[in-house]
């Protein structure tokens, strides 16, 4: 979210609301312990009128790429991010 934040401030794109509903998959060992294999973020964003949709929907892919959890885990992260509509301005 930090790195989607940032990269939003510098091209332009006001962000209002931001929420997630992160899903995983973990698959348990014999012994009982148990190890995610797969991870789903789901950012819903809300954009100020005269944001550009598709600039911060794009943008999603280039935060994945330098997140540092993202980066640090062993398992594949998925973004399956989505603009909300913005209330105000309708």
């Amino acid at each position: 979210m930090l790195w989607y934040l940032h990269l939003c401030s510098v091209n332009g794109v006001v962000v209002l609301g931001y929420e997630d509903q992160a899903s995983g998959t973990m698959e348990e060992s014999g012994d009982g312990s148990g190890t995610f294999v797969q991870v789903e973020l789901n950012p819903a964003v809300t954009i100020a009128s005269g944001s550009d949709p598709a600039k911060a929907l794009a943008l999603h892919e280039e935060a994945h790429r330098n997140c540092f959890i993202a980066k640090s885990v062993n398992f594949p992260v998925r973004i399956v991010p989505r603009n909300v509509p913005n209330p105000i301005s309708e």
